[in-house]
């Protein structure tokens, strides 16, 4: 697969699936909405702040972030790290019409957060094969991109 169409099953994926360590050990995954990327390694993800992958992911930031397209047999595992955002301009990016019902007190919303996964590497396959992803691929791939909504994307080139 080239990184374009890597990136382009990122964009497709809507959700991905997000591993991490809790605070006894045990390994969790969370399937995560997550349509706002700046190029292959670094993607962002509104959440609640009181749950629980936030408050692991807090303590140990060390995560996976899977994404994966069945009816074409596409993956990329990305291995890295998380950092919680509550700035302003984070939440404000993210924010959606509707979003009130989950955070009622709006984009402020104490409980509202944004997570960014930052990949180191990755891992890729499809049915016609499989690499690997270094983190200079990554940055190079990713030079002089911004955060942008992949789903928008994907839609604009359908």
């Amino acid at each position: 697969m080239t990184k374009d169409e890597i990136m382009n099953l990122v964009n497709r994926s809507l959700f991905a699936t997000i591993g991490y360590t809790d605070e006894v050990g045990r390994q969790n995954i969370r399937r995560v909405f997550c349509v706002w990327h700046k190029g292959l390694g670094r993607h962002l993800i509104s959440t609640n702040t009181s749950s629980a992958h936030v408050q692991s992911l807090q303590k140990n930031g060390k995560a996976c972030l899977y994404f994966s397209d069945d009816s074409t047999f596409e993956g990329l595992c990305l291995f890295g790290n998380v950092v919680a955002h509550f700035e302003r301009e984070y939440r404000e990016l993210l924010w959606n019409e509707g979003d009130e019902k989950y955070y009622p007190k709006g984009v402020e919303d104490e409980d509202y957060c944004i997570l960014e996964f930052i990949a180191e590497s990755g891992r890729f396959y499809r049915y016609d094969g499989k690499g690997d992803l270094s983190a200079s691929e990554i940055d190079t791939y990713d030079k002089g991109k911004e955060f942008e909504n992949g789903y928008h994307v994907t839609k604009a080139n359908s």
